[in-house]
């Protein structure tokens, strides 16, 4: 029976300075000392991220970059395959919201924003990785969308439109490069308590609205998020592609909770 290890592989990771971007680099490095290259905006927390990867064994390779230029990426896979001469999985995590509020009051500055945040960086990463995952025969992506694509709210239009083309890129990624030995998946969280979520776990009525709204009564955790990947990214899911697996508490796909 295929195990869920991962020794022995290279990952490009994006948005690796807080919430499940760096809760999946540290699982990675803990578990099986996977050879990392990390990306991330911020040079402090990207900084702290690859300390303790280091610290738990792994081989790291991290540096700045802004996933809205393509040149980050086209430093990643140089970096990649300098470095550790292959790479296997491509984990596209940095996004955000960066405004909630109705459509009319969003400025097409804000909108362009949050577009080229998250769908447009995503385009970018697997165009560019995907000629040398065709060269290996081999390679794994996943693109991490969000709850929102499921279900929606007010205000999140724009960062909702973003993330269901996260979803759509995975599913036509992984339609078109099946019979190379690629497999492409994508995962939407609900509410993770991540700083990104923290305006709304740090006000108490609204943290308690936000977990009534998941049937299984809680918010999750980065470490819950990381785990479903590295599932998705080992020879135990090596028949899963094309899907997107929500990791949302049952917030995106049933209503309600269990009886008593």
């Amino acid at each position: 029976m295929p195990k869920r290890t991962l020794k022995g592989k290279v990952a490009v990771i994006t948005g690796v300075g807080s919430g499940f971007a760096k809760a999946t680099a540290e699982l990675f490095a803990e578990l099986d000392q996977v050879s990392l290259v990390l990306i991330d905006i911020n040079e402090e927390a990207l900084k702290a991220t690859a300390d303790n990867c280091k610290a738990a064994g792994s081989q790291v390779v991290a540096f700045v970059g802004d996933v809205t230029k393509p040149e980050t990426f086209e430093r990643a896979l140089k970096e990649t395959l300098g470095n550790f001469g292959k790479v296997d999985f491509l984990i596209n995590y940095a996004g955000g919201a960066l405004r909630v509020a109705p459509i009319e009051e969003m400025d097409d500055e804000i909108n362009r924003r949050i577009i080229d945040l998250n769908l447009t960086s995503t385009i970018m990463s697997c165009r560019t990785f995907t000629p040398q995952f065709k060269k290996q025969g081999f390679g794994k992506i996943i693109n991490v969308s969000s709850a929102c694509d499921r279900r929606s709210w007010p205000g999140w239009s724009v960062y909702s439109a973003a993330k269901a083309g996260v979803i759509g890129l995975a599913r036509s990624a992984a339609a078109t490069y099946a019979g190379k030995g690629i497999r492409v998946n994508a995962v939407a969280p609900g509410l993770v308590d991540t700083p990104m979520a923290a305006a709304i776990t740090s006000n108490e009525l609204m943290l308690k609205a936000s977990t009534a709204m998941h049937p299984l009564g809680r918010i999750g955790t980065p470490e819950e998020v990381a785990s479903v990947i590295a599932w998705l990214l080992s020879d135990a899911a090596g028949w899963v592609t094309g899907q997107v697996i929500g990791i949302d508490g049952g917030l995106g796909t049933i209503r309600g909770k269990a009886s008593p």
